[in-house]
């Protein structure tokens, strides 16, 4: 046998040479040389060595591409402006053409139960999405988020690249410390859909690029295609597309109105012609877009006008879910869908979001992409400041201290049924909210009312159960833990008042006059 116990390396890296006993060099009568003996093991080695050459190389060629296929996620985040959570055709509604969001739905995971955490504005779209970027409540952040890590700062330190195009109303600072670009950034509320100024963020700046000349969620939608094509393949991208529809003006695009124009929406079922009291927001810009009583012809024409700024912002999402595709990276992309609160628009008497009522705070959240179930949903309760861990989550990322938001991701996964047993919504100093999964109270404490509702027989709340003793045990119960969040998160707010303001108000006489972004065509139709 070979003794391998002694040998010496050749002048070339790997090539051994090994030595053999004596006996080993006679067979028969024939000599065999060294010299011969060792190129024939010299050959049998090469061999053996370029076959473990060959297999290292394919060990590392299959590495190298698990290392490509353990990329961290990317992420596409599209948000709406005003939108209702009962907007959406694959959740329910016949009556509207959703079909790319519906995509997104059948593809992922819906919170049916999602809420922005009330407001400390009459604008609350500006607290909302300074609770989506910073992950904390209203009352611990501020809208400016001055002193805040974003989310975009977040993933832009992990290595990701970072895209905004879209409504942003949180300030300069915040926009360009969570973006290293931008395109089609609307920096305001509300304005004309025909009409956005945009700016442009280069070079850590935001540049004035004057007015848009095309329909707002057309104008966000190329910014979007444009950045999904021309971006770096191999880093991963966080995407963040604010849509300003289908927030006022309510005027799209005349075939989008048209076509419900021709097929008319039923009214909310707790439609009324006048809130049944003064809940201290009733003569505010949102609530005079229409006149008082409210006629049923009206809000049902708004109501096509809104629908119809949803289905053209739903084309536009079709377009940019289209071009994800064509990049190939669809399959590790996480898209999330929300929108920043709900809007009333004729339930209840109002028009606004600036209630607590389901209407008004609910908005969509859904989930989709790598390991997400496909076409499921949860009742479980759910935060807009909630997607902010949830994406930490997901891509591996430990977020900033002092985040207030849950994982949600726990949920599709099975580890836990739910991450709240309860939701507390504050509006203001004027409106207190606590619901569980089937009661729910509202305090108004300027004027010392309140109303409870059993959302399980009465999802719509149109039925007040205060006064009804049969519910005296079940009222105490959700007092009792509206005052426990209230204490919780430090909310000092008094629940009722020594000299309440008078239940009823006087809306008759109430001079109304349309905001500069709307329309002439508006103005002529619900002012003139």
């Amino acid at each position: 046998m070979i003794n391998l116990s002694h040998y010496e390396t050749a002048g070339c890296d790997f090539v051994l040479c090994y030595r053999f006993p004596d006996q080993w060099y006679q067979s028969n009568e024939q000599t065999i040389t060294r010299r011969r003996i060792r190129k024939m093991i010299f050959m049998k080695f090469s061999s053996i060595f370029t076959l473990m050459l060959l297999s290292f190389s394919s060990l590392m060629q299959l590495t190298c591409g698990s290392i490509q296929a353990a990329k961290k996620p990317n992420i596409l985040f599209l948000f709406a402006d005003d939108q209702r959570a009962d907007t959406i055709r694959a959740h329910g509604n016949s009556q509207i053409q959703t079909p790319h969001i519906d995509k997104i739905v059948k593809q992922g995971f819906s919170f049916r139960n999602n809420y922005c955490f009330g407001s400390n504005s009459g604008a609350v779209c500006i607290p909302s999405r300074a609770m989506v970027h910073s992950g904390k409540i209203w009352m611990h952040s501020n809208s400016q988020l001055i002193g805040e890590v974003t989310l975009g700062e977040t993933l832009r330190k992990q290595g990701y690249a970072t895209f905004a195009t879209g409504k942003w109303h949180n300030g300069g600072a915040a926009i360009l410390r969570s973006f290293e670009q931008g395109k089609n950034v609307f920096m305001g509320g509300m304005c004309d859909h025909t009409k956005v100024p945009v700016s442009e963020i280069k070079d850590g700046k935001l540049i004035n690029r004057g007015t848009g000349n095309q329909f707002s969620s057309v104008l966000f939608a190329d910014a979007a295609v444009e950045f999904l094509k021309d971006r770096k393949p191999e880093q991963p991208f966080f995407a963040y597309v604010a849509f300003s529809a289908p927030h006022d003006p309510r005027n799209p695009p005349e075939k989008y109105r048209e076509m419900y124009y021709n097929n008319r929406p039923t009214l909310p079922e707790n439609f009324l012609p006048q809130h049944p009291f003064n809940n201290g927001s009733l003569v505010i810009r949102d609530e005079v877009l229409a006149g008082w009583p409210r006629q049923p012809d009206v809000i049902n024409d708004q109501l096509c006008e809104y629908y119809g700024l949803i289905t053209q912002m739903d084309d536009q999402i079709g377009r940019i879910l289209e071009a994800l595709e064509q990049t190939g990276e669809a399959d590790n992309t996480i898209i999330v869908y929300a929108a920043d609160h709900g809007l009333a628009l004729g339930s209840h008497g109002l028009l606004g979001k600036q209630s607590v009522y389901e209407h008004s705070m609910k908005s969509p959240l859904i989930f989709s992409g790598p390991g997400i179930p496909q076409g499921k949903q949860t009742e479980a309760f759910s935060y807009l400041f909630d997607i902010y861990p949830t994406l930490c989550a997901l891509t591996g990322i430990q977020g900033p201290a002092g985040l207030e938001g849950h994982d949600l991701s726990s949920i599709w996964k099975g580890e836990k049924d739910q991450v709240r047993e309860s939701v507390f919504l504050p509006y203001l100093n004027i409106q207190r909210s606590v619901r569980d999964q089937r009661w729910k109270l509202i305090v108004y404490p300027n004027i010392n009312h309140s109303q409870l509702f059993d959302l399980e027989n009465d999802p719509h709340e149109k039925k007040n159960l205060v006064q009804n003793p049969k519910y005296a045990s079940q009222l105490q119960k959700m007092q009792v833990l509206l005052k426990d969040w209230q204490r919780n998160i430090g909310d000092t707010q008094s629940l009722s008042v020594e000299n309440p303001k008078p239940m009823q108000i006087d809306l008759s006489k109430v001079k109304r006059k349309p905001d500069r972004h709307q329309p002439q065509w508006i103005i002529k139709k619900y002012f003139d």
